[in-house]
C-alpha cells in the first residue's frame, strides 16, 4: 500500500523505468553495461516504492498515551524552552527519519487541533541543531482533556523538499490517523509537558502509529 502523496512520483518513476529499460535493451550492446544500467534503474524504482509505502498500523487508542508520530530513531530527549507557541519549558523528543523509513506522519494523540502553521525556511541536514528553527517546517498543537496540549513539528531535511500537513485548526483528530507526509529524509520534534513520563531512550528506533513513547 502506498501513500497518496507518492502516486504522481511513482507514476513518473514507472515511466522512467519502462523507457530506460527499452533504451538500454535497444542501444547498449555491451552485456555487462546493459545489465548494470538495467539493475540501477530497477534499484532506483524499488527505492521510490519503498519510500512511499504506507503500511497499516494498529493504533490502540488511549488518551493517557503519546504515540510515535513517525518511524525513525530518537535523537533528542531534553528539557528546552519552546518559544513559538508555549513560550515555556517543555520536554523535547526528536525522531530522525532516514530515506528508508516510512515517512507518514501520524497524530500522536486524539484531540482538537489548536494551532497549525507552515514556516518556509532552509534545508539544513535534519540533525542540525538549528534545523528546528531555521528549516522549512510545520507546527501543530493538539489538545485533549487528559494530556492537555502537545506540539509536534515536521521539519524538512537536506533532501526533503516538500512537507505535507493535513492538520487544520479546530479539527478533531484521531490518534494514529494520517496527519501528513515529509518527502525524502526529515525529522519530527515533539514538545511535551514537563510531567510526562518518557518511555524511550536516545538511539531507540520507534514505530509510528503504534509505539507508546510517553505517558501521563
Amino acid at each position: 500500500m502506498f501513500h497518496k502523496e507518492g502516486y504522481k512520483i511513482i507514476l513518473i518513476a514507472t515511466f522512467i523505468l519502462g523507457a530506460g529499460i527499452i533504451l538500454v535493451e535497444n542501444f547498449i550492446e555491451l552485456i555487462w553495461l546493459n545489465k548494470l544500467l538495467a539493475s540501477s534503474l530497477l534499484i532506483f524504482y524499488i527505492l521510490i516504492l519503498q519510500f512511499f509505502r504506507n503500511p497499516k498500523r494498529n493504533t490502540i487508542l488511549n488518551d493517557h498515551h503519546i504515540i510515535a508520530p513517525v518511524d525513525g530513531k530518537v535523537v533528542v530527549i531534553e528539557e528546552v524552552f519552546e518559544k513559538e507557541y508555549f513560550k515555556d519549558k517543555r520536554i523535547q523528543v526528536s525522531i530522525f527519519m532516514s530515506p528508508i523509513n516510512v515517512h507518514v506522519t501520524r497524530y500522536p494523540i486524539s484531540g482538537t487541533i489548536n494551532f497549525s502553521k507552515y514556516h518556509p525556511g532552509k534545508y539544513l541536514v535534519a540533525w542540525h541543531p538549528k534545523s528546528s528553527e531555521e528549516n522549512e517546517r510545520t507546527t501543530v498543537v493538539v489538545e485533549n482533556k487528559i494530556i492537555g496540549k502537545i506540539l509536534y513539528r515536521q521539519i524538512a531535511g537536506a533532501m526533503a523538499k516538500r512537507i505535507v500537513n493535513y492538520a487544520k485548526s479546530n479539527e478533531k483528530v484521531i490518534q494514529g490517523a494520517d496527519a501528513g507526509f515529509i518527502k525524502f529524509g526529515s525529522r519530527v520534534d515533539l514538545f511535551l509537558p514537563l510531567n510526562t513520563k518518557i518511555n524511550v531512550k536516545l538511539n531507540d528506533k520507534v514505530r509510528g502509529g503504534e509505539q507508546v513513547i510517553a505517558t501521563l
